[in-house]
């Protein structure tokens, strides 16, 4: 697993990864975009952007990087930067597949992006992803399954997954997304080829508003998955000024931010393996590393608690976003 490379790390934010999504293309549904990114989104100003990110994250102990086919240019910017520090061997390498990128670099597009998780775009996108990471992937997720999705039942899909990993040397996982996400999960660990499980990590949104999926992640744990979390801001629902003032309340006990209260809940799920940063500007990132220093006391979570929405209320709401 590339994750036991983290083991041995002591660094306290070698659990908090930086994931791609908002820096990997112009356009995405994160509340504030318009003041972290500004006018200039053009392919070099995003390239430099997220070399900026990545050099500020490794200097400060994050060591997994997330990217996705569907995230613009993520996967050509993330190799730029390995390529340029061939020194740098310690850090663990994430993409997906599944979604398919169709904004044409603009913010207005009709349609972000298409999903497909047939064989046939299997296919395609690991060839286009190997052609960018090569060896420096280290693990290949499934983009944003759902319990109707057809990976978790497609044999074929299952059997060219399993190929991959024995012969590339990576890591099969999958991500989940909207209210169904625990059904999701756990359909998902009932996947075998050969007779062994063919997923060995799970990637899911869990944070103050949306804490469904907690039990199946647990269950993913305890059954030997590294859990990565994502959208652990809620798409900067979480972050000031758009925070509730429940959580505004307890980050100025903390006097910290909103943002690195929010993720310190998450980092202390104790089945939670590594918990992403979706930052888009070297600010937020170094408030959001905060979260591995901030301590919460039983009362403070129990408020935090209270923030909690009805699955399908928080996924109707995160659907609504516009892309910006």
């Amino acid at each position: 697993m590339p994750f036991a490379r983290l083991a041995t790390a002591t660094t306290p934010t070698c659990h908090i990864g930086l994931g791609l999504a908002a820096v990997g293309r112009p356009g995405y549904i994160n509340l504030g975009r318009k003041d972290d990114l500004g006018a200039n989104r053009s392919v070099e100003a995003l390239r430099t952007r997220t070399h900026e990110l990545l050099d500020a994250a490794y200097f400060q102990g994050v060591r997994y990087f997330d990217a996705a086919r569907s995230y613009g240019r993520s996967e050509e910017f993330l190799a730029d930067w390995l390529n340029a520090r061939p020194d740098i061997d310690d850090v663990v390498i994430g993409s997906k597949w599944g979604y398919t990128y169709t904004a044409a670099w603009t913010t207005d597009a009709e349609k972000h992006e298409v999903k497909d998780h047939s064989v046939g775009t299997y296919d395609r996108q690991r060839r286009e992803t190997a052609e960018l990471l090569g060896d420096h992937l280290d693990l290949y997720q499934i983009h944003s399954v759902t319990p109707d999705s057809p990976a978790l039942t497609d044999k074929e899909l299952h059997a060219r997954l399993a190929e991959a990993a024995a012969a590339d040397g990576i890591s099969i996982g999958f991500s989940t997304s909207g209210p169904a996400q625990a059904d999701a999960i756990r359909a998902a660990l009932e996947v075998t080829v050969d007779g062994d499980p063919l997923f060995r990590t799970v990637q899911s949104t869990y944070n103050v508003l949306e804490t469904s999926a907690a039990p199946a992640l647990a269950e993913a744990h305890d059954a030997g998955l590294t859990v990565i979390v994502k959208e652990g801001m809620a798409n900067g629902r979480l972050a000031d000024p758009y925070a509730p003032d429940a959580l505004k309340a307890v980050a100025a006990e903390t006097s910290l931010g909103c943002d690195a209260v929010a993720l310190a809940l998450v980092l202390r799920q104790p089945w939670a393996g590594v918990v992403l940063s979706g930052a888009a500007t070297t600010n937020q990132l170094a408030s959001n590393l905060h979260a591995a220093v901030v301590d919460l006391d039983d009362d403070q979570l129990a408020r935090l608690a209270e923030l909690a929405e009805e699955p399908q209320v928080y996924w109707e709401k995160r659907g609504s976003l516009p892309w910006h």
